[in-house]
């Protein structure tokens, strides 16, 4: 059952003008970004070779690839996310799978793995991107792979979190802004002072994904971008058990 859920998922997003707006505004800024750091790096290649263990293809043109790319997902997201079960609630048809008899967590993972398998096209675009340049030299493989884990992660996060944002709202509207503002709370946590405040950055995710982004593979980052998922997905199945229990 989840995996119908999932392909419904998946269906409904391909065949909506929102989700392929934003998969060819992503790709079209992606690529931008990619070929503006290509165009950098081989100005300044000359003065690279003359630099012992220098930063190659890797560090110069695919991390910043992969930072722009956890920066955009931050920002659309929210607006693939807010039709998930804000919209259900809308339309009036998520009445009829709390009714249905079928798991409230089949339900919900479905919807979540239905997005992810979206989003997971995105990254292998970029993923793409990165191994083009293969062509022309080497890449970092621990590096590459790393940033491809830690971007995954991250989008886990946001789509976990506006899951459950959109369970709690019969307005999309709503359900996306109010992900958005809570995704951006946590980036300008990332952006305090060091400091006696500097252990409130450790809820940020994007710093966390700065660690996957420079080939560190912490098992922290790691362990709290899952815990962060898995506690907004099990939120939001209580909230609809919730729901269930009361009609």
């Amino acid at each position: 059952m989840i995996l119908a859920i999932a392909s419904k998922e998946l269906r409904s997003l391909f065949i909506s003008p929102l989700a392929w707006f934003l998969l060819a505004l992503i790709q079209i800024i992606l690529t931008w970004v990619f070929l503006g750091r290509l165009d950098a790096y081989l100005h300044v290649q000359p003065q690279l070779q003359q630099i012992a263990n220098s930063p190659g293809f890797t560090e110069i043109i695919v991390t910043p690839v992969f930072a722009m790319a956890a920066l955009l997902l931050m920002m659309i997201i929210p607006l693939l996310t807010m039709r998930l079960l804000a919209e259900e609630r809308k339309n009036h048809t998520l009445v009829l799978l709390v009714s249905a008899p079928i798991a409230i967590s089949e339900v919900v993972i479905g919807k979540f793995l239905g997005l992810m398998l979206f989003i997971s096209g995105v990254i292998a675009f970029i993923a793409i991107l990165s191994v083009s340049l293969l062509a022309g030299g080497t890449l970092d493989s621990g590096l590459l792979i790393s940033s491809i884990l830690g971007l995954f992660l991250v989008a886990c996060c946001f789509v976990a979190l506006g899951l459950y944002v959109s369970s709690l709202t019969a307005q999309p509207v709503i359900a996306a802004l109010s992900t958005l503002g809570i995704l951006l709370c946590f980036w300008v946590l990332d952006m305090l002072d060091s400091g006696q405040t500097e252990w409130i950055q450790y809820f940020s995710i994007l710093k966390h994904f700065k660690q996957f982004n420079s080939g560190l593979l912490d098992s922290f980052s790691v362990t709290y971008l899952v815990l962060f998922t898995l506690f907004f997905i099990v939120l939001t199945i209580r909230h609809l058990d919730g729901d269930r229990l009361y009609r």
